[in-house]
């Protein structure tokens, strides 16, 4: 009964959680477009935050109440979701091609923030300095985004899409009780998240960053895996593999760093000589595809799905034995 209680916590955790975060960042993009702030500026922080909400607060929440390796398994679990699970799943719908400009910006950016973010967890700890440089550069590249989305002629298609999310015209009444409600609610439903996944953690006595790195991360991956697959069937690459590496750069400087600044945080030996590892791992699979072969192709998907499975079974396997 115990174990039943806590996976109806989780549910009604993410539930509440992926609507609470859709209407936070309702709310908040239209009063700020209705207050004059520039629709690109909107969409490219404040819509862009809105595809790692659900990860920076449970892992937020979770450091805050003294689980970091539930906070750091979430955050490493949801980057190798959004690579091996999701562009695995989506590349079996349709081959993605991955464009020169993701080739030249984003692919690059994603490989030193992944080195950088190993780099600081490779001494067993993220203390509040560590967390003050990954967010200072998520700062820096959310400049970078705007810098470039304002030189360039014409808006990507991943800068259209975020601007697609503002809502064209919700009263500014409206747009603060969304905002409101949001910022109510997502606190509250990753709270009841964090107790369900840290209860199932001591039922099953295992390690709370082995529930974040299976069923939490998969939890807070949902989104992305909706949109992902939404755009592969409407054959939308640059869309789908875009928000994928955003959401992966979003969860190593924003949900890392927003975790280590609120309380600084001891990691688990397993996280870094695995989890780190089989991040890193699955990411320069992805580049390597995209370098060689242009993108991914149906037998690319499957060698990425296959890897996260296969990783999926070493860890529940490895908790258990």
């Amino acid at each position: 009964m115990p174990l039943l209680i806590a996976s109806l916590q989780m549910i009604a955790g993410f539930i509440l959680l992926v609507w609470s975060a859709d209407r936070l960042v309702a709310g908040a993009s239209a009063l700020a477009r209705n207050f004059g702030v520039a629709p690109m500026i909107v969409g490219l922080t404040i819509v862009g935050f809105g595809t790692s909400a659900p990860e920076m607060v449970v892992s937020a929440l979770a450091a805050a109440e003294g689980n970091p390796s539930l906070a750091i398994g979430n955050a490493l679990g949801s980057n190798i979701a959004n690579v091996g699970l999701i562009l695995g799943l989506t590349g079996l719908i349709y081959p993605m091609m991955i464009d020169k400009s993701s080739r030249q910006y984003e692919f690059p950016v994603l490989g030193l923030v992944t080195l950088a973010s190993a780099f600081l967890m490779m001494n067993g700890s993220l203390s509040r300095v560590d967390g003050t440089i990954l967010i200072s550069g998520l700062g820096l590249f959310l400049f970078s985004m705007v810098f470039r989305a304002i030189r360039q002629a014409e808006p990507s298609a991943n800068t259209e899409a975020l601007l697609a999310e503002i809502p064209d015209q919700m009263e500014t009444r409206s747009a603060v009780g969304w905002t409101v409600v949001g910022l109510i609610i997502l606190p509250l439903s990753a709270h009841i998240l964090v107790n369900g996944a840290v209860t199932i953690a001591e039922i099953m006595h295992v390690s709370e960053a082995v529930v974040g790195l299976t069923i939490v991360a998969l939890g807070t991956s949902l989104p992305e895996l909706a949109a992902a697959i939404a755009s592969a069937v409407k054959k939308e690459d640059d869309l789908c593999i875009g928000n994928i590496l955003g959401s992966n750069l979003f969860n190593l400087m924003g949900v890392l760093g927003i975790a280590a600044l609120i309380h600084p945080m001891v990691i688990e030996p397993m996280l870094i000589s695995r989890d780190l590892i089989v991040m890193s791992g699955i990411f320069a699979l992805l580049a390597i595809m995209a370098y060689t072969r242009g993108g991914v192709t149906r037998l690319g998907a499957t060698v990425l799905l296959l890897s996260y499975v296969v990783y999926q079974v070493v860890v529940i396997v490895q908790a258990l034995a």
